[in-house]
């Protein structure tokens, strides 16, 4: 590798793949992940280090936070003070941690999100369980290692004597890496470690026995047990922490929602702003007011309700629409053996009962060690007591204490300890109850060997000591679960009746495909359908009082449905134009409406048919329209290549329906020789028609109804739908026109009506002539063509006929 000056020449990748390789090895093992045996982050375990170092303990009184800082970065972790202090402060929030390691006097924060105070004004110390997690410390139990200045040590883990990554849980952002350990109540996960102990080959169904299930600080009910094993087994999983609730009635009848507990990592204040906006932006109906009333006594917002709303329906909205009920995911994620690793539970159960024995193990041999050399003294002392007066003698005749030490080791084979011991010892020792004393610390001693041999060489008194280790601080530290556990997440329906006000409105259609809903003040104002905001050359196909309830249903003739809750429509005023389906849902612009069916209820009993100009028809359940996503334009019935949709319309299983060609011929049925199918299906054929025929209308009869029958040659025949023959679906069909020679009349147009109609006949010229239905003559000839309404050499053919709209409430 050429080196110039200094410079190095390397290529890029291989400069940036190493730099950043250790960058990243940095940040998983000394920064964002926690080690699997204590639970800590570096920057927490020098934290609890430092505090203990100085003296900063439980029994003690506080100190300035400052200090504390200081002293970690003076002495083990040169970073910023305030990433120091903002750790710190997180070990003292009991919101945060189900057993706080740090007491703090002072400002330490809030659960709504507020900083804690400078680390100025604040005090803290260890907390009392910390005292466990540091214990034995000082008796060799763990690795130290010289700190980056190398002016002092710093443990590479502590001893732990309770599992701390359960209890308090991590989170936590690497490189490639992170980790979500939720809390866990102290008292079941001890008694998990000690099932454990006992039972090596125990399942994840026996430790859930023990530990059902996380335990927040913040409390709040745990829905997914199925998640909660998932994870407890493969270290990932998902469960659903809902707020904990309760409905009280207050004055006037009314009700509210009282929240006691809410999500753990959940902002309050961010909450209770989420509510009240809301409420303000009318996104659910029926909340008057919100309310946080969180005090000394505990954590209380109240949502209050107007009077009878669906309280049930208001929460479940809320639940979903909120971080009143959040999820949670499971990343069971630590350092285990220097190396990031994805744990099932019994991962990590083991890894600490592996860390614990390694701990029992080092204080053993160091409190062994200590406990011989004691032993070894106390055999010196003894034998020296009982040649008391030579030894004195020996010792006065010496010239100084080294010459008094090298004379005894001589002359009465004491080792250089014991000699040492010896010379030191003080006269008051010399009595008769000193010999008894050393006699019973002697007994204690090889009483004490003999216990920390059995500890080094079998393994069931090794797990017995963990065990009564477990057990005692189980007892100085009870704890009671904040988390309630449901086995099923519960679905979340919404009634309609909280996101929306009731409120009846205008709904109209027009011909060309624009589409509204005004207030019924703006339609009161106006006069009526003549003043409609419409295109020029558009009208209404559909207009009609309906409540935001409601729904609406739109069908093109390209077989495609428009679907929309009525209170979804754009607010527009009567007067204005209103907005066109290619941008409401999204549809081709060339499709036309052909028909408007507004819905109050999708009941399976009600069908809904189309027929289209090929003769085909199809018969679907109405709540098959019923879709669950409809931002675009669906599909409603399957047309084949040049067939289109000529109408659709509502029927029961009593309605007969009668459909007419362009030829003239008309075919009556019962509904029920269509089959009913699905939403996707093109139908069955309707009718037999003749080479290049087709089908121009297809209704259902109605009592009191008539049919009118146009020709393009601009003649109109009202026909009673009581002279119908029934037949069969799929036939030819009764002639209904007097076939002629010469400029044969051909049918444009069939359609239910009532005396009261008026209908419109529009020419090619562009001429419109308006017919009022009672004018019109019914006749019971089927082979009449009608009388002429207008002249087809100065007016033109027909070319399109609709029924004027009358506003339906």
């Amino acid at each position: 590798m050429p080196i110039h000056d200094g410079i190095q020449d390397l290529p890029l990748e291989e400069v940036v793949g190493d730099r950043f390789g250790r960058y990243s090895k940095y940040i998983i093992q000394e920064r964002a992940l926690p080690d699997i045996r204590d639970g800590l982050k570096p920057v927490q375990r020098r934290i609890l280090y430092a505090m203990y170092a100085e003296g900063n303990t439980n029994e003690k009184g506080f100190r300035k936070s400052a200090k504390t800082v200081g002293n970690v970065i003076g002495n083990y972790h040169p970073h910023g003070d305030s990433s120091v202090y903002e750790a710190m402060v997180r070990m003292s929030q009991d919101w945060k941690n189900r057993m706080p390691l740090i007491e703090m006097h002072g400002n330490n924060g809030s659960i709504d999100g507020d900083s804690a105070a400078a680390m100025r004004y604040t005090e803290a110390r260890l907390g009392a369980l910390s005292a466990h997690l540091l214990q034995d410390l000082e008796k060799g139990t763990v690795d130290m290692i010289s700190n980056f200045d190398e002016t002092t040590h710093e443990p590479t883990v502590l001893p732990a004597h309770f599992p701390n990554l359960l209890v308090n849980g991590a989170t936590g952002i690497a490189a490639g890496y992170a980790t979500d350990i939720p809390p866990h109540n102290l008292a079941e996960v001890i008694e998990a470690v000690i099932y454990r102990l006992k039972h090596q080959n125990c399942s994840i169904d026996d430790i859930m026995k023990k530990i059902p299930g996380p335990d927040f600080p913040t409390g709040g009910i745990i829905q997914g047990v199925s998640g909660i094993r998932k994870a407890y087994e493969t270290g990932k999983g998902k469960i659903f922490i809902r707020s904990k609730t309760e409905i009280e009635t207050i004055r006037s009848g009314r009700q509210q929602i009282i929240v006691t507990e809410i999500p753990y990592e959940v902002n309050k204040a961010n909450l209770v702003k989420r509510i009240d906006e809301l409420r303000l932006d009318k996104k659910v109906e029926g909340i008057s007011e919100v309310r946080d009333e969180t005090d000394r006594t505990g954590l209380r917002i109240a949502i209050e309700l107007k009077k009878e709303v669906n309280v049930t329906g208001i929460l479940n909205y809320l639940y979903k629409n909120t971080d009143l009920q959040v999820s949670y995911n499971f990343n069971l994620v630590a350092i285990d053996n220097k190396r990031p690793r994805l744990n099932g539970i019994l991962g990590f159960i083991d890894a600490y009962i592996k860390h614990q024995h390694e701990i029992i193990t080092r204080r053993s041999h160091f409190e062994m060690k200590k406990a011989r050399e004691r032993q070894h003294i106390i055999e010196g002392l003894m034998k020296a007591l009982s040649i008391l007066d030579e030894v004195i003698a020996t010792i006065r005749s010496s010239k100084d204490k080294k010459n008094a030490k090298d004379n005894i080791i001589e002359k009465y084979q004491f080792s250089v300890e014991q000699a040492e011991a010896i010379v030191t010892l003080q006269l008051y020792r010399l009595t008769n109850t000193d010999i008894t004393d050393l006699r019973s610390e002697g007994q204690a001693l090889s009483d004490k060997i003999a216990q920390l041999e059995a500890i080094l060489s079998d393994v069931k008194v090794m797990n017995a000591t963990l065990v009564n280790n477990l057990k005692m601080i189980n007892k100085q530290f009870p704890s009671v679960r904040r988390s309630q556990i449901e086995e099923k997440i519960e679905e979340l329906t919404i009634d309609r009746t909280v996101l929306v006000a009731s409120e009846e409105v205008m709904v109209t259609v027009s011909e060309q495909g624009y589409v509204k809903r005004s207030g019924l003040r703006s339609f009161s104002a106006s006069n009526g359908i003549a003043e409609l905001g419409m295109k020029e050359n558009d009208h209404a196909v559909f207009a009609q009082q309906m409540n935001t309830m409601d729904f609406v249903l739109l069908f093109t003739d390209k077989g495609n449905y428009i679907y929309r809750p009525v209170h979804e429509l754009t607010d527009i005023r009567w007067k204005d134009l209103g907005e066109h389906i290619s941008h409401l849902a999204h549809a081709d612009s060339s499709e036309r409406v052909i028909a408007v069916l507004p819905v109050k209820e999708f009941d399976e009993s009600t069908s809904v048919v189309f027929t289209t100009a090929n003769g085909m028809i199809k018969r679907s359940a109405l709540n098959l329209y019923n879709p669950q996503r409809y931002a675009r334009s669906l599909a409603a019935v399957k047309l084949k290549a040049g067939d289109e949709v000529i109408n659709v319309f509502l029927v029961q299983d009593t309605d007969t329906v009668t459909m007419t060609t362009n030829f003239g011929y008309n075919l009556t049925f019962a509904i029920t020789d269509v089959p009913v199918g699905n939403v996707r299906t093109s139908g069955v054929k309707a009718i037999n028609l003749k080479k290049e025929d087709k089908v121009i209308g297809c209704v259902k009869l109605e009592k009191q109804h008539d049919l009118l029958l146009v020709t393009q040659r601009g003649s109109v025949k009202r026909f009673s739908q009581r002279h119908l023959e029934v037949q069969n679906r799929a036939l030819r069909g009764l002639l209904m026109l007097r076939e002629l020679k010469a400029k044969p009349h051909r049918y444009i147009a069939m359609m239910s009506v009532t005396a009261d109609d008026k209908v419109n006949v529009l020419t090619d010229k562009g001429e419109v002539t308006v017919v009022e239905v009672k004018t019109v003559n019914s006749v019971s000839d089927r082979y009449s063509n009608g009388s002429f309404i207008l002249d087809e050499n100065e007016d033109g053919q027909v070319s399109a006929v609709w029924l004027d709209v009358n506003v339906a409430k």
